[in-house]
This record gives C-alpha cells, sequence and structure tokens, in this order.
C-alpha cells in the first residue's frame, strides 16, 4: 500500500543514501551472502538508471575477514581486530564491484574516519570526490577505516548508522534508508506478539526510549538505539530516513516507490545550510557553554548570537574557532557553534557585557562569544 506523504519524499529524493547492515550482508556462519549482494546492487543500480543519484554505506569488512581467515570468534585485540578488516575489506569491495558490473557500473571504495569529518578542509575534500565519483557514473561504496579506527572499530554493533547519517548531510541528501534485520523500530517487544512497526514517527524524543528493547544476544538495543540516534541528526537537518528490512526483496524499490515499507521518521523542519550541518553534526565539539534562560530564548525563538551575560557556566579547554555545545539551564543541549573565545576567556567575561571586555580582557575583537552565522541549533523548533 503506498502513502502520499511517503511518495513525495521519494518523488523528490533525487540523491539516496544507503546504509547496510552487516547482519543483512552476512549468513549465519558469517559468511558473505552473496545472493543478497547482488540483489542489493540490482537495486541501488535500478536507483541510478532512474535518474537519481545513490550512495551506500556498507559494514561487513570484519565479518568478511573473520570468515575469510576461518575465525569463529570476533577478536578482542584490536591489532588483530584491525588486521581483520583490512582482509575483509578487499573481499567486501571485490564482491561489490564484481556485482556492480553486471549492471554497467563500478563500486568506488571509500574508507573515512572521524578526522575526515571533523576538518574542514578534509570534510569538503570528501564531499567533492564523492560527488566526482557520482559524477563518473560510480556508486560510492563508503566504510569505516577500520585499519586505523580506535573506538569505532569496538562498537559491536550499529557504528556505521552515525556514519550514514554523517554522510546523508555531507551531501544534502534528503532521504537515508538503513537496511537492517528487522522491519523497522517496534512498538513493544519485537517477541511480543500483538508488537507492530511503527509506520511513521514525527518526532524523536524520550518517549521511544520505551521502544528500544534488548534481545538474548545483547545487540539489538545498542543497534536499534544508534539508528534512532541517526535518525536525529539526520531529521534535525531537515531530510528523512527509512528503517526498513534488508532481507525483504525489493525493499529499496518500495521504500523509492512510496510503500508502507519499515518505519519513517520525518524531517524536523526546513534543512539547513551546509556550514551549519558541518558545526551542527560533524565537528567534535571541544567545551561545553551552559546558558541562562535568556540567552536560549535569544538563540531558538529569535535566531540571536549567543552573548557573554547570557554564559553561566564554562566546561573544558578550547581556543578561539574550535566548535563548543551550549546547553540550556537544565543540562539539554540546543545548540552548537565555533566560539571567538578561548575557554580561559569566556570564564573571565561569563555573565558580563560586552562594554567590560577591554578591561576584563584587554581587547575586545568581538561582541559575541557565538556569532548566529556560526551557530547551528539542534532542537526541531530551532529558529535558524
Amino acid at each position: 500500500m503506498t502513502d502520499l506523504l511517503r511518495q513525495e519524499i521519494a518523488a523528490t529524493a533525487q540523491m539516496v543514501v544507503v546504509k547496510v547492515g552487516t547482519r543483512v550482508l552476512t549468513r549465519d556462519d558469517g559468511s558473505l551472502n552473496r545472493d543478497r549482494i547482488a540483489s542489493l546492487a540490482q537495486q541501488l543500480a535500478a536507483i541510478r538508471d532512474s535518474g537519481r543519484r545513490v550512495v551506500l554505506v556498507s559494514s561487513g569488512a570484519v565479518g568478511a575477514g573473520m570468515n575469510r581467515l576461518e575465525i569463529k570468534r570476533r577478536p578482542n585485540d584490536l591489532a588483530m581486530l584491525q588486521a581483520v578488516a583490512a582482509v575483509g575489506q578487499t573481499r567486501l569491495i571485490e564482491a561489490y564491484d564484481a556485482t556492480f558490473r553486471h549492471h554497467h557500473c563500478h563500486a568506488a571504495q571509500v574508507l573515512l574516519t572521524a578526522e575526515d569529518f571533523d576538518d574542514r578542509t578534509r570534510y569538503l575534500n570528501v564531499r567533492n570526490t564523492l560527488l566526482s565519483l557520482l559524477r563518473l557514473n560510480a556508486i560510492p561504496v563508503i566504510n569505516e577505516n577500520d585499519t586505523v579506527a580506535v573506538d569505532e572499530l569496538m562498537t559491536t554493533f550499529g557504528d556505521n548508522d552515525r556514519l550514514a547519517a554523517l554522510v546523508t548531510n555531507l551531501l544534502r541528501a534528503p532521504l537515508l534508508i538503513v537496511l537492517s534485520d528487522v522491519d523497522g523500530l517496534y512498538d513493544g517487544d519485537p517477541a511480543a506478539p500483538r508488537t507492530r512497526v511503527v509506520e511513521t514517527i514525527t518526532r524523536i524524543d524520550d518517549a521511544l526510549d520505551s521502544y528500544i528493547h534488548t534481545s538474548p544476544d545483547s545487540l539489538s538495543k545498542g543497534g536499534m538505539a544508534s539508528k534512532i540516534d541517526a535518525a536525529q541528526m539526520v531529521t534535525s537537518a531537515g531530510e528523512n530516513m527509512v528503517i526498513a528490512s534488508g532481507r525483504e526483496e525489493d525493499v529499496l524499490a518500495r521504500i523509492l516507490a512510496g510503500e508502507n515499507v519499515g518505519t519513517l521518521f520525518l524531517a524536523q523542519g526546513k534543512s539547513i545550510s551546509p556550514w551549519k550541518r558541518w558545526i551542527g553534526f560533524s565537528v567534535q565539539p571541544r567545551g561545553k557553554l551552559s546558558l541562562d534562560a535568556g540567552a536560549c530564548r535569544a538563540i531558538e525563538e529569535h535566531g540571536r548570537s549567543l552573548l557573554s551575560i547570557g554564559v553561566t557556566s564554562v566546561d573544558g579547554d578550547f581556543v578561539k574557532g574550535d566548535a563548543v555545545i551550549m546547553c540550556s539551564p537544565d543540562g539539554v543541549e540546543l545548540a552548537r557553534g565555533l566560539t571567538n573565545y578561548s575557554s580561559d576567556e569566556i570564564r573571565r567575561i561569563a555573565g558580563r557585557s560586552s562594554e567590560e571586555f577591554a578591561d576584563l580582557l584587554g581587547h575586545r575583537p568581538y561582541d559575541e562569544v557565538v556569532h548566529r552565522d556560526n551557530l547551528a541549533i539542534l532542537r526541531a523548533d530551532r529558529g535558524d
């Protein structure tokens, strides 16, 4: 059954990011499911042939490496994990490229780390590279660079959900489709007989926590939690996301036909600019500023800059130009921005007016602690 809202979202999504999880790509014994990879490649090629641009974010390198090396249990040693991922990545990209060639296109391997999104120059280079690959009629296949990553590699499940959200925001893709081993977000314990998939999520809030349940293998809670975090990033930037089963036949074609497949997370407000996407979701914050209620209203309701008089406390050590988190009096993160002053300077001017800067600091280069042009509001009722 089709849905008018879903049809509209699909019709306007001229660029689509698809993320596929390890469990979709592998069999029970950990080996690559080449039939499923072939099916996925056919669907991705069909999206490309329809005139859309499509990018794939794929997990599976560690699992493929374990199977190739005949390792039965996931290693706990970081160096061994990285070695297994290096072996598996070659097998994974070879499987994609072999199947894509049947559809007259090529797989382009792109391995990324968090630093590629944190540094502005590298961030733009990644974007330019991906857009160039799309112009060359290739399908970028993106994965975490497991051979050099540390924290990300130690995450057992769901690490590429965040990567897919970052790529979606990097490219301003209107739609992210996350293919998982579940049919979507359930309204209760998936094992319960009356549990159903939630068709549409209009707002991501604490109420969704009740929908996240732990399965006996202890992986599902982390998996769905990371997907909801990814949905928060994508929808806060003004785009849409669908979680659906990657084991369902022709799932991508059905989603893009506007069918009620999986769970749709609706965009929260208007699409935000590339500059503010980078500030809000990609660059790593180096500190935190707590604000009073007046500063919060000025930022959220009126789109104002952050002034020192509204800062109540400073956490962390940072320098001018670093990204900082801005929190409400109750500790809720409401925005991120690039600071005009260091942490030591803000501690000295917090709660004071800009007219006092010269006496307190010996200079007054800026009136604002964070200018509105360098500030991204993260809550759904943003005013930027």
